[in-house]
């Protein structure tokens, strides 16, 4: 089965689970599992295989869960090498499964770039999807995949403002880059329009729990009235937010796990609204070449928020006229 026609199951499932919704929890279990067995069988019948190598565990509740969570959407078991902070164990792993002649090798990291650079050439018929990045480095056998964090960070920020109350905001950030910069300016953005001013810190570092909990605890010990933070070391963040009550705000996964009574809301990352459409071109003989974005219009970036947080139902209102507002164009969030 080709990937169009899977992508076109997928949607039809999707459908019906929807339905289903509406019917009991039971019956909504039932039609998962059904699809789950379809898709499982239709991705048999293809011959693509796929290869993850990222930064941080598969679970880590931030960037790594968010594309093992968006290539099972897909249906994709594939095979993992995670925990690769370090680039050179990462570009290891890239190569082998490139020597091993798997298909689409998703190298989920800014900081394998250079690693990517000198590999893809190496292996032109392997198809390496790459993010996040705006642009492919030139190779024709490259997808980069990038997300417009600062579409959630902007309605994140709008939220804790409304909450802070003209208060100040205590934002955890890892290493200045990439989506983590995006998300935090699109933050700041938000906050400013509700009136409350952030206090950032990037601690440059994706990785350094211990080093992102004192640097939490620092913006507590200013009296800040609401926190948030990106990238795998948040967790030590959300910490620090929970153990002083103060509304916490999630990107990448859904970080409720991390501060369950005080995460307010989410952006989660939904790179599969552009796999699909990676793996349609590559099934079609196009491995690479073009970069492609994920937004709140595309799908691609969900807010998701906490029922366990009583969110005061006007607040809730407004934040979803921001995502109106950004989607049709109205409010700029960078």
């Amino acid at each position: 089965m080709k990937a169009k026609q899977l992508l076109k199951l997928l949607a039809a499932l999707f459908a019906i689970t929807l339905v289903a919704a509406a019917c009991g929890s039971d019956t909504v279990e039932e039609v998962t599992e059904e699809a789950a067995e379809v898709v499982d069988e239709a991705m048999a019948e293809t011959e693509l295989t796929f290869a993850l190598v990222a930064p941080s565990a598969s679970d880590d509740v931030a960037f790594t869960q968010s594309m093992v969570d968006s290539l099972g959407r897909l249906g994709i078991e594939p095979q993992i090498t995670d925990g690769t902070f370090v680039v050179e164990e990462a570009a290891a792993a890239i190569r082998g499964y490139a020597e091993d002649g798997v298909n689409v090798i998703v190298v989920h990291g800014t900081q394998y770039g250079g690693s990517l650079a000198e590999i893809a050439p190496d292996f032109p018929e392997t198809s390496f999807i790459w993010g996040t990045a705006t642009d492919t480095q030139g190779l024709d056998n490259v997808f980069a995949y990038y997300p417009e964090a600062d579409q959630g960070g902007y309605v994140n920020g709008l939220i804790a403002g409304n909450l802070a109350d003209g208060a100040t905001i205590g934002v955890v950030g890892p290493v200045e880059a990439g989506d983590a910069v995006a998300y935090i300016e699109g933050f700041a953005l938000g906050a400013a329009a509700a009136g409350s001013d952030t206090s950032i810190v990037y601690t440059g570092s994706f990785s350094d729990v211990a080093l992102a909990t004192t640097t939490a605890q620092a913006h507590v010990d200013n009296g800040v009235a609401a926190l948030t933070g990106t990238s795998q070391s948040a967790v030590g963040a959300a910490s620090i937010a929970s153990a002083n009550d103060l509304p916490w705000f999630g990107t990448q996964s859904n970080t409720e796990p991390w501060a369950s009574d005080l995460t307010v809301a989410s952006q989660v990352y939904h790179w599969d609204v552009v796999l699909a459409d990676m793996i349609e071109m590559i099934e079609g003989g196009t491995l690479g070449g073009e970069a492609m974005q994920i937004t709140l219009e595309n799908g691609g970036l969900v807010m998701e928020f906490n029922d366990g947080f009583e969110l005061d139902a006007d607040l809730k209102a407004a934040a979803d006229e921001a995502i109106a507002g950004i989607i049709a164009g109205d409010i700029a969030t960078k």
